[in-house]
């Protein structure tokens, strides 16, 4: 449980800790090449560790630095990786469970995949059903519906795939398993979604080809070892940005975060909203994955109600909770369509965001494909059920930074599985830092 009250401005500059995808990816890659990788700054929160228990399971050495934020990697390469004797605990998280499907099903043995109760909720046949038409063995509750799965590695063959929604998790599961797979696997999704999976093998060696929403590569292909520098998380870095936006006095700049373009379109949406934001991008990024990274820095900000749909919904996702808040202070209506994707993550976001809004004294409905926000409003204090979800349990934190009231987080141990550092790094802004 945490409680929130007004505080000072966020001043200064900061920096959070490093981004949660690229940290998975970064791993995995590490434990499919043959040889020693070096992953530097990742997140070291509950999701990853997560990935890292699974592919120590695997046969990969993991040697983590926890003062460093690194992780070695001793890679074994695709036939050195082994049958895991125990069953591999995805946790929380659905980014390791997804990829590790497509990992497993080039794998010679038998793997078993579970989480904790709100990962057996998540749908997984959006990845189970395309790898088991490139060949993969997969079962599991609901004829493979949600987990625990049970993963037979067979020869895999290349497929030409297309995505109903658009998802990085299943491109990127279909994608490591072409590495395996005799033949092109292609995958063409409906929209662009977040491109970390594509940079990164571009990087370790691997031939692809990228074309609007279709990457394919041919198989079966080898990844080479490398030494991955992470940039900060841009998606734990938004609840800091819609912090100082709306705490009357702030002017905070966020150093060394990562700007993908597939990832920062909630950017362009504050924008939209009246937002003052600058964006100041490293010349040289020291980071060895292709990764754009800079500086955000953001002040108080008077807000605009706007509308946010179509092809940018995938590109900000999960920052959609951070921009509820933000609407809650905006002058008219903020829309959320297109985003039934929201009611699929950790809790139905749908329903927790509207719920907890309107429990605080703001004004939130449901639609039939995401939500509508009006303001602004006077929100007061409350008690907020996360319902696991650490996204949404930091959303309501910012949204108890400028209540009248206080507002009371249960469950914020939720915060464990991206952003542990909140509170610490939030500190540091409030002191000017």
């Amino acid at each position: 449980m945490r409680k929130t009250a007004k505080f000072p401005p966020l001043k200064g500059a900061i920096s959070v800790p490093g981004d949660k995808s690229i940290s998975h990816r970064a791993l995995i890659l590490g434990a499919l090449a043959s040889g020693r990788s070096s992953v530097q700054g990742l997140s070291l929160a509950g999701d990853v560790r997560s990935t890292i228990s699974c592919l120590r399971a695997l046969g990969a050495g993991l040697t983590i630095d926890e003062e460093r934020e690194t992780v070695a990697v001793e890679g074994r390469g695709w036939m050195g990786l082994s049958e895991p004797e125990a069953i591999l605990d995805a946790g929380n998280s659905g980014t390791t469970m997804r990829l590790l499907l497509g990992v497993a099903a080039g794998l010679e043995g038998y793997s078993v995949l579970d989480g904790d109760e709100t990962l057996r909720r998540r749908p997984m046949l959006r990845v189970v059903v395309p790898l088991r038409q490139m060949g993969a063995a997969i079962d599991g509750r609901r004829n493979g519906e949600v987990a625990p799965l049970s993963v037979r590695g067979r020869p895999l063959s290349g497929l030409n795939h297309t995505l109903r929604v658009a998802s990085a998790q299943v491109k990127s599961a279909l994608l490591l398993a072409g590495l395996r797979a005799a033949g092109t696997t292609t995958v063409t999704e409906p929209a662009r979604s977040r491109d970390h999976t594509e940079r990164m093998l571009l990087e370790a060696g691997v031939v692809l080809e990228r074309e609007g929403t279709t990457v394919s590569l041919r198989g079966p292909q080898e990844v080479e070892p490398r030494i991955w520098s992470v940039p900060g998380d841009f998606s734990s870095a938004m609840f800091l940005i819609v912090a100082a936006l709306l705490r009357v006095g702030s002017d905070l700049a966020i150093e060394g975060v990562g700007l993908n373009p597939t990832r920062t379109a909630a950017l362009d949406v504050l924008k939209e909203m009246g937002a003052n934001l600058a964006l100041d991008p490293d010349e040289d990024p020291a980071t060895a994955e292709g990764e754009p990274v800079g500086t955000v820095r953001t002040r108080h900000s008077f807000l605009r109600g706007v509308r946010v749909d179509g092809d940018r919904i995938p590109r900000l996702i999960d920052e959609i909770p951070a921009l509820a808040i933000a609407a809650t202070q905006a002058e008219g209506d903020t829309v959320f369509a297109d985003a039934d994707e929201l009611r699929h993550k950790e809790s139905d976001r749908v329903e927790v965001m509207v719920q907890g809004i309107n429990a605080l004294g703001g004004t939130a409905e449901a639609t039939s494909d995401g939500f509508v926000v009006s303001g602004p409003s006077r929100l007061t204090g409350g008690t907020i059920d996360p319902r696991g979800d650490h996204r949404v349990a930091l959303a309501f934190a910012v949204a108890g930074l400028v209540a009248s009231g206080t507002v009371t987080v249960s469950g914020w141990t939720a915060t464990q599985t991206s952003f542990p550092e909140f509170l610490e790094v939030l500190g540091q802004a409030t002191r000017g830092r």
